[in-house]
């Protein structure tokens, strides 16, 4: 249960979905019921005959900024550029033309501090200092940043979403990888639970009587890396920053109350309201740093039920699921997926754990 060999499994690489469904909430949808193992399949949008009228959505309502800048070095070199804590950095900025932030930077070597690295449009940026293998640029320009972010960046797409190479862009990421009820800036991966949601089946969802609920959680580039320890129980979540209205906190508190079910939409969701909530599953409003890791042995104090994507072999997402579903009932879905070929990953089908 605790060996990262446990959460493997094959998956051939045409099941890597390189773009959503046609329509969002037209993906399919697979539900395990984790008390008794049964699936059955839907469609996405079949949602709003399997939820309750008495169910509590919570959503996070984060928005991915396109946040990968491609440059050059001052001498010629090329130089990519990843932005890791856009929020921070905003709250830091004083100065609309310049703005301070860590970044990944990919370069064919190391920087050095006081190295200026050069974009479209006018815009530098000045290496501060490098950590840990993340820089901290000082972007400069005579322009806002963030015009000219939103203007020259490209969405930061897992790796595993190939574009370029000659090859026709199968969807516009800029909106299908971003969820329609994104409204805080600073993400550099979607929630992609979320993806599949649309606004006709948003209002299809409330007119049922279903409370939606949101928080804030900025998906970080954590998300990206593998877990490189055998016993994950040894791996250390990134931190990442979310924030919990007075009004969702209470929304929340009053339904748990009432006996409402709690279902959160995504692995970020459900990892916030875990780490905001005490051991009664009380959910404490407020801002912070959330680095929870939940595996196989948490128990759940606030979630009853979340919906959730299908996730790479042996991450840290993997074993969330395992978590709430058990590992031998979410690998065995698994193969149930694969055998009914759905799509995987950040623009595949959808699964819901009830």
């Amino acid at each position: 249960m605790f060996s990262l060999l446990d959460y493997d499994f094959e998956l051939p690489q045409d099941f890597i979905s390189q773009a959503p469904a046609n329509r969002r909430d037209r993906s399919r949808l697979l539900m395990l019921d984790r008390k008794t193992g049964r699936i059955h399949h839907h469609a996405f949008c079949d949602l709003v005959d399997i939820l309750l009228p008495s169910d509590v959505l919570v959503i996070n309502n984060t928005e991915v900024i396109p946040g990968r800048l491609y440059g050059r070095k001052e001498s010629g070199g090329k130089a990519e550029i990843l932005i890791l804590d856009y929020a921070e950095g905003l709250k830091k900025q004083t100065n609309k033309g310049a703005f301070e932030c860590a970044c990944l930077v990919k370069a064919s070597k190391r920087l050095r501090t006081g190295a200026m690295l050069l974009f479209d449009h006018g815009l530098r940026a000045e290496v501060l200092g490098f950590q840990d293998g993340v820089y901290t640029l000082r972007f400069l320009s005579t322009d806002d940043f963030e015009t000219l972010l939103y203007r020259i960046g490209d969405m930061p797409l897992p790796p595993y979403i190939k574009r370029g190479e000659g090859k026709e862009t199968p969807c516009d990421d800029r909106t299908s990888y971003q969820t329609i009820y994104a409204s805080q800036k600073g993400a550099v991966a979607a929630p992609t639970a979320g993806l599949h949601f649309s606004g006709d089946l948003f209002d299809k969802l409330k007119s049922k009587g279903i409370l939606v609920a949101e928080i804030t959680l900025h998906v970080g580039y954590g998300t990206f890396l593998p877990v490189r320890v055998s016993d994950i129980r040894d791996h250390r979540m990134h931190s990442e920053f979310f924030s919990i209205s007075g009004e969702t906190a209470d929304l929340i508190n009053h339904a748990g109350k009432e006996g409402r079910r709690i279902v959160a939409v995504g692995t970020t969701t459900v990892r916030t309201l875990e780490y905001a909530s005490d051991t009664d599953g009380h959910l404490a409003a407020g801002t912070g740093n959330c680095d929870l890791f939940i595996y196989p042995g948490y128990k759940f104090k606030a979630v009853d039920a979340m919906i959730t994507n299908f996730h790479l072999p042996k991450s840290t997402l993997l074993m969330l699921v395992s978590a709430l579903a058990g590992r031998t009932g979410i690998l065995d879905a698994y193969q149930e997926a694969i055998r009914n070929k759905y799509r995987f990953y950040s623009y595949g089908d959808a699964m819901l754990i009830v």
